[in-house]
């Protein structure tokens, strides 16, 4: 810890640590003179100054920035220890950042503080009556607003599912993983194969209770605190913490057709993809790529048998870049005797591969939770826990047969090295809320892009990121307009343009929800 303790974090360690452990009295109320005392003895206690503790929370699913260090990490057991915090370094007339990190899923290191304060948001799963929450899940219904469930910001998504499965209902939007957190998805917009049809899952939210930068507790939805509301979705976490989301409900199905057809031109490829999210019959549409230097299955999903496998392969060795639309239809027992039928007119007209449509039938839950297996499979065999150089991208329709073309067909299989999955996939903006901070192309129609590289170790990953900027240089002066969704960058240049007409709204929502620009720096946004 002396290490740690040297690189500057006397001034925090001196304000939060040294003036907490001597704070023994009854709480006082909050003093805009005398800030110092807000804390009560208990938060203290929660507050962890272990190296092996800051080292953990410095640590993300990217792996690929491991130096940022907190001077502290804290353990809330309730609401109120977050709100104590933020109000806390509120009152400073240098207050320390504040990061609030759910499943440590980000990339390049979103979710830490740098001399500041990284909260555990698991650790309010076990001290769920705190929060008002059933086990951090409860279902209610309104005549109005129909069935939901009320969530704390901490939970899992695969948590969410097994919750609201029991009453026969789940939510409509999902990513395509689940060890994800409610309040992590929120602040960044979560998408998946549902988007084209729901919207993201910002989109299927009625309410959400959020702290500020202010330490201000504020229960906010579209009538009620509406900017706040806006702000926090898709807000990278500028703007307050997620502790709790009411979520749109639905009637779950069942069971799903799952279907994969290969193309190996890209034009029909996306033109059956464009004409499938604009027709009312299916639930789920995504596409990827498949190349020659990769297996055919891979991580993300284990869908194709042997002999298809050795089918496919022997395509790929012929093109070395095969398209793969991805669809999938819902279906229960009362809809059972129709939808091998329904299936049969949703895929005529479409021009893959003859010969080459492969079906599956699988249960709800496994094919909403099909990323676990192939995690846990890395896991197994010690290949999981390695740098992600990951970069997904938004596409304008009117681009995306130029980045085919140029990203690839040219600079990812010219360079020939297998990286991951890669996926692309059309959705519509008229399933976004514009008032939100999520930043989207201006078309109606664009693609989601996701290019998932898994790296060796440091010299790989370098690899891997110098192609990712290539890729993005390359869109840059080809005039793409793509837009990074979970972005970043390095200059606040960068993300003024990021966000584009949004920006000044972004600025003032900031200027008037965390004004001392204590939340999230990891995003480096205003820092």
């Amino acid at each position: 810890m002396t290490t740690l303790l040297s690189h500057g974090y006397n001034l925090i360690i001196f304000f939060i640590i040294s003036r907490l452990m001597s704070i023994t009295g009854k709480l006082r109320p909050w003093n805009p003179s005398n800030p110092y005392e807000i804390l009560s003895f208990n938060i203290s206690s929660k507050l962890s100054t272990n190296s092996d503790a800051i080292r953990a929370s410095s640590k993300d699913f990217g792996k690929i920035v491991q130096e940022i260090f907190p001077a502290a990490v804290l353990y809330p057991s309730c609401v109120n220890d977050i709100i104590d915090l933020i109000q806390f370094s509120y009152g400073l007339s240098v207050p320390f950042h504040v990061a609030a990190r759910g499943h440590g899923h980000s990339i390049r290191g979103q979710a830490t503080a740098q001399n500041g304060v990284v909260m555990e948001m698991n650790s309010l799963t076990n001290n769920n009556n705190n929060n008002n929450l059933n086990n951090g899940i409860r279902v209610s219904r309104d005549s109005s607003l129909g069935f939901y469930a009320d969530v704390g910001g901490e939970q899992l998504w695969i948590d969410v599912l097994h919750a609201t499965l029991e009453h026969g209902l789940a939510p409509v939007s999902w990513t395509d993983y689940l060890y994800l957190t409610v309040g992590g998805t929120l602040s960044n917009a979560g998408i998946s194969g549902q988007t084209f049809r729901h919207g993201p899952q910002i989109n299927n939210i009625h309410e959400m209770d959020v702290i500020t930068g202010k330490g201000e507790f504020v229960t906010c939805s579209k009538h009620m605190n509406s900017e706040l509301f806006f702000a926090v979705l898709g807000g990278l976490g500028q703007f307050g913490i997620i502790t709790r989301a009411r979520i749109v409900l639905d009637k779950a199905p069942t069971r799903v057709k799952w279907v994969r057809m290969l193309y190996d031109d890209f034009s029909k490829f996306t033109k059956d993809q464009e004409h499938l999210i604009s027709t009312d019959g299916l639930d789920y549409v995504e596409g990827s790529l498949m190349m020659k230097q990769s297996p055919v299955n891979n991580w993300r999903s284990s869908f194709f048998s042997p002999s298809n496998q050795t089918k496919i392969s022997s395509l790929l060795s012929q093109n070395g870049i095969i398209y793969c639309l991805e669809m999938v239809k819902y279906y229960d027992d009362h809809t059972a005797n129709t939808i091998d039928e329904e299936l049969k007119k949703l895929v005529k007209g479409l021009n893959y591969l003859p010969g080459f449509m492969f079906k599956k039938d699988a249960t709800y839950v496994d094919f909403l939770n099909r990323v676990r297996r192939g995690e846990l499979e890395l896991q197994s065999k010690g290949m999981w826990d390695v740098p992600h150089p990951w970069l997904n991208l938004f596409v304008p329709k009117s681009s995306i047969m130029d980045f085919n073309a140029a990203v690839f067909v040219d600079i990812i299989l010219r360079q020939n090295r297998p990286t991951g999955p890669i996926l692309v996939y059309p959705t519509s903006r008229k399933k976004w809320d514009e008032r939100m901070s999520a930043v989207i192309p201006e078309e109606e129609t664009f693609y989601c892009v996701g290019l998932l590289h898994s790296s060796t170790g440091y010299d790989d990953c370098k690899i891997l990121d110098d192609q990712n900027d290539e890729i993005l240089n390359f869109c840059d002066k080809a005039g793409l307009n793509i837009k990074q969704y979970l972005p970043h960058y390095k200059t606040k240049e960068d993300w003024i343009k990021h966000f584009g007409k949004k920006w000044n709204t972004f600025q003032q929502r900031k200027n008037q929800f965390d004004p001392k620009m204590i939340l999230s720096p990891g995003q480096r946004i205003f820092n």
